[in-house]
């Protein structure tokens, strides 16, 4: 299948990648001349301008989206609708907001164009890994990318299958769900952000608990010289509170266990922010969640070793750099 890529940073290079990989044909457009040079050079076609790259597409066409949320991405997808035909579609893969996606999946149904939003989930591993893909969209849209979302996605791999899933959706179980209308696939990866949010301060307020533990502040017979790089890899075999996340924490603590390296400055992508404003708007309450975000907002102006622990994590899921400011992350 044939699709146009807007934006090769950290995920949309890689995603290009896998397509290609899978015999997909690829389209690709940055404004960086030298990032679509590179992935021409890998056997796919570059183009010198979102009009260059319609010009080289056949119709109906699928244009994939993937830059930061916010202006940037408004303003691509308003130029593309002034030059895409009926029939054709926009898909944004970045962190959008949901209520951003709802406004513009309207405006491009007036001009007879399908709007897709796919909460992508993989970071800088996705290339080898795979995506998981959260979807909002018409049916016939997403029906017609099936292809595309199947290759990005990481499949059923080793995994256990659940018990009693006979009559649910089957593509959950190789990594990609088409959750509802326009918005729905970016809501869902919005709490998704959320708990990670969450599941990021549990660890990291274990370890720094459990680092503490030699401190000579305690009794002599109550300290415990911990090995954590090794207390992270016995978690990994078996523990129930085993994640691809502790995976990532055990590989940043072999590297350097005193993280030295990480100032422990936490940004936060914004997604946070939006599942607490969307917790608000339906009155349930989300404690943990809340101050895992407030945690972050904490760590610009005094770190932790947890702190240093939750950049390590971000660093090595999505190779996010710390921020030296108090503003939020544009990725």
């Amino acid at each position: 299948m044939q699709l146009g890529i807007i934006g090769l940073g950290r995920m949309g290079g890689n995603i290009a990648r896998r397509l290609k990989k899978h015999g997909h044909e690829m389209i690709v457009f940055d404004l960086d001349t030298k990032t679509v040079d590179k992935l021409a050079g890998e056997g796919m076609t570059g183009a010198t301008s979102l009009a260059d790259m319609l010009k080289k597409m056949e119709a109906p066409r699928s244009i994939w989206v993937m830059l930061p949320s916010g202006k940037i991405t408004d303003d691509t997808i308003a130029d593309l609708a002034e030059h895409l035909e009926p029939g054709d579609t926009v898909i944004d893969g970045g962190n959008s907001f949901y209520k951003d996606d709802i406004r513009r999946a309207k405006a491009l149904q007036q001009k007879k164009l399908h709007y897709i939003d796919v909460g992508t989930s993989g970071g800088v591993w996705g290339l080898e890994r795979g995506y998981c893909m959260m979807i909002g969209g018409d049916d016939e849209a997403v029906g017609r990318i099936d292809p595309i979302l199947k290759a990005l996605a990481p499949g059923a791999g080793d995994i256990d299958k659940t018990r009693g899933r006979e009559h649910h959706n089957p593509t959950a179980e190789l990594g990609y769900l088409h959750c509802g209308p326009a918005g729905s696939g970016h809501f869902v990866k919005m709490i998704h952000n959320g708990i990670e949010y969450g599941m990021m301060q549990a660890y990291a307020e274990g370890f720094d608990i459990m680092r503490t533990k030699n401190s000579p502040l305690l009794p002599e017979d109550q300290r415990f010289d911990l090995k954590l790089a090794d207390i992270a890899e016995v978690w990994r075999r078996g523990s129930v509170v085993a994640s691809w996340l502790l995976d990532l924490t055990a590989i940043a603590l072999a590297e350097n266990e005193t993280l030295e390296k990480y100032s422990g400055n936490v940004a936060d992508s914004g997604e946070g922010r939006w599942t607490i404003e969307a917790a608000i708007e339906e009155a349930v309450p989300a404690e943990v969640l809340s101050a895992a975000l407030y945690a972050r907002f904490r760590s610009r102006q005094s770190h932790t070793y947890g702190e240093k622990l939750l950049s390590a994590m971000r660093f090595q899921f999505g190779g996010h750099l710390e921020l030296n400011n108090n503003t939020t992350e544009k990725s």
